[in-house]
């Protein structure tokens, strides 16, 4: 008997507007994370960093090919907030800067992204 491996398929017609608008925040703090993973090699933040940004790649791959996403939505949440409290604490929690003075072009860009992703999870999820 044979047995047919079915690979995963792109399922981009059933993403409304709302999964667009997080798909691109993800993929903003995504790039945000891989450049600065590439400037912080091969230390561990940079490598922490590139983890990161392939985390929020590999949450939009499995929304496109519509693997569970309540449950992606969930971890989505997650693992954003977490990503935004371990922000703080490095940068800010030691008070070596000031909070919001020190924030940053890459950190401001990155936080607005993380929010408005997270708002958007939130939004899917209670769908």
């Amino acid at each position: 008997m044979a047995t047919t491996e079915t690979q995963p398929a792109v399922d981009v017609g059933s993403l409304n507007a709302l999964h667009w608008v997080g798909i691109v925040a993800a993929l903003v703090t995504a790039a945000v994370h891989l450049v600065l993973g590439a400037r912080f090699a091969p230390s561990p933040l940079g490598i922490s960093f590139v983890l990161a940004g392939l985390g929020f790649v590999g949450g939009v791959v499995l929304l496109v090919i519509d693997y569970r996403r309540r449950a992606v939505y969930a971890v989505g949440i997650a693992f954003t907030v977490v990503q935004i409290v371990l922000w703080y604490v490095v940068n800010f929690a030691g008070g070596a800067k000031s909070f919001p003075a020190d924030v940053g072009t890459f950190g401001a860009v990155d936080k607005v992204a993380q929010v408005v992703l997270i708002a958007v999870l939130v939004a899917l999820l209670r769908r």
